[in-house]
């Protein structure tokens, strides 16, 4: 036995302090998203809760220190002791000598989560052949600390755990590691990384899992993890002040039309409108400030897509999700190399995308007017088009595309049938569907208009109808050949099932997807079921 195994030997039998009890007498929070369909933990009035991995639990407390304005994320993981953390040492040199890993999981990130599997069971077998009287849960403790720090992000990954988080931000190792959370906004964490080599070795390991690179002569990174949440890297010396990382969280479950009906986000009407204009192919944006939902809002209108139809989705980095029943063809864009070749930006998708047969082409975000010059053109040409772009209103939506450095002809903009707004209010951190619009072409010499149909009244807090559909009904009516009746019917019978859903808690993508494609081939089917017959 080595001296380090040997100095491991002697210390506590207890690896790390035991895991916090909860407190019996303190009040818990109950949390605010949890109307919003996400369970979240519960917080106690000192501002404390847990963090719990798979081996691990780690407690947080935030609180403002005297003499500061920002209050501060503390995490507190297991202690180890001197002799478990020079056995950790001694273990990791051999693992690294041990641990293989083929060139399809290294560049293929769909398999990290298996790579992540294989990696632990060979910790966990290491660990427990040189500490033979090791417990179970320390074999375990030892072994995710080990596999943190060589797959994932070290301590870090206890925040990528925390759901209370919304952003987490690296400014270089001379600043402590800045938090958004969802119920006390910015806050600064005890968490300081050691040396901007760390950070760019985060930052390189990210990149690799997608086949990407960040270096010098190719400084900037936007990626995302196995997890599915965006991260965007820089390095010195276009970050003057360091290195940085910011990764921008995603729910780990997606968002689904239930979801926001339960949290208010949008009205049972203004949902059976989306639902009935996106089956029968009406071109629709959806559009708002940054973090108001517009990703959520598109992956909704992915749910009303019917199954037979061919789905193309073109992004910066993945963040859609469609159900598992669509034949869905996801495209992401490729960086170029430091010598310029290979990169393959959304233009370049976007055109592919039309020689492979879709019935509907969905684009993350519309950033040029190249890109959206080649999207309105596919609008135009019969396919059917859902998109994000940054606007905040209807109007504004249709003055950044009309108007330079956008700049599409009018002609063109007649193809866009709806616009969705989504709205975020940054003091109660609450997202709604701000204004539902629909664009009305203009007669002979006029200008082509929105119509505004529903629009969110922030003193009620409620969604309200505006003006009467002067278009979109029209369109249905010629593509569908119903009555004003019978659509009338039709929308009533969404907005029953959707009020099922909702009271049901029906809030799985795939789950969803499966009633609205029963809907689509059997409606009586639905209804009656909707009716308890």
């Amino acid at each position: 036995m080595n001296k380090a195994k040997a100095r491991a030997g002697k210390k506590k039998k207890k690896l790390h302090k035991p895991r916090a009890k909860k407190d019996a007498g303190k009040k818990k929070v109950v949390a605010p998203d949890k109307k919003e369909g996400r369970k979240l933990q519960a917080i106690s009035d000192d501002g404390s809760y847990e963090i719990s991995t798979e081996y691990t639990s780690a407690k947080v407390q935030i609180a403002k220190k005297e003499g500061e304005n920002i209050a501060t994320y503390n995490l507190k993981t297991p202690e180890m002791s001197e002799g478990t953390l020079a056995f950790l040492d001694d273990l990791r040199g051999d693992f690294l000598k041990k641990a293989t890993i083929t060139k399809q999981e290294a560049l293929d990130i769909r398999m990290a989560e298996q790579l992540r599997e294989k990696f632990t069971a060979l910790a966990k077998k290491m660990v427990a052949e040189r500490m033979p009287h090791m417990s179970p849960e320390d074999v375990g403790i030892i072994s995710e600390k080990l596999v943190n720090e060589m797959l994932g992000l070290g301590d870090l990954e206890f925040l990528l755990k925390d759901d209370w988080i919304e952003e987490i931000c690296i400014n270089g190792c001379e600043s402590p590691v800045w938090i958004y959370h969802r119920k006390y906004g910015w806050v600064k964490s005890n968490i300081v990384l050691p040396d901007e080599n760390q950070i760019w070795n985060y930052s390189s390991a990210i990149a690799r899992r997608i086949g990407r690179q960040i270096s010098t002569q190719s400084p900037l990174l936007d990626a995302y993890l196995p997890t599915g949440d965006r991260v965007n890297a820089t390095l010195m010396p276009i970050s003057s002040f360091g290195n940085t990382i910011t990764i921008r969280k995603f729910a780990r479950k997606a968002w689904t039309i239930t979801d926001l009906i339960k949290a208010n986000t949008i009205s049972l009407e203004a949902a059976a409108l989306i639902w009935l204009a996106t089956q029968y192919e009406m071109n629709i944006i959806i559009s708002g400030g940054t973090g108001a939902g517009k990703t959520s809002m598109l992956n909704v209108v992915c749910s009303f897509i019917p199954e037979n139809q061919r789905v193309v989705s073109i992004e910066q980095t993945r963040e859609i999700t469609a159900p598992k029943y669509l034949q869905w063809v996801p495209l992401v864009v490729r960086e170029a190399t430091g010598e310029g070749k290979g990169g393959v930006n959304m233009l370049d998708l976007l055109v592919n995308s039309l020689r492979m047969r879709p019935d509907r082409i969905i684009v993350g975000e519309i950033r040029r007017a190249e890109e959206a010059e080649v999207l309105f053109e596919a609008m135009h040409t019969g396919h059917s088009v859902y998109a994000t772009l940054h606007a905040e209103t209807v109007d504004e939506t249709l003055r950044r595309l009309t108007h330079p450095p956008i700049n599409i002809p009018t002609v063109m903009m007649e193809s866009l049938h709806l616009i969705v707004t989504m709205y975020r209010d940054r003091r109660s951190g609450r997202r709604r569907m701000f204004e539902l619009g629909e664009i009305v072409p203009g007669r002979e010499g006029e200008e082509i208009k929105a119509n505004t149909l529903y629009k969110w009244d922030s003193g009620k807090d409620k969604i309200a109808p505006v003006h009467p559909s002067k278009r979109v009904m029209d369109a249905i009516k010629v593509y569908t050949n119903m009555s004003d009746s019978e659509i009338k019917k039709n929308l009533a019978e969404r907005r029953e099932i959707l009020n099922w859903l909702v009271k049901e808690d029906i809030n799985d993508v795939d789950a969803v997807g499966k009633i609205i494609a029963q809907y689509y081939d059997d409606p009586k089917a639905v209804v009656a079921k909707v009716h308890g017959k």
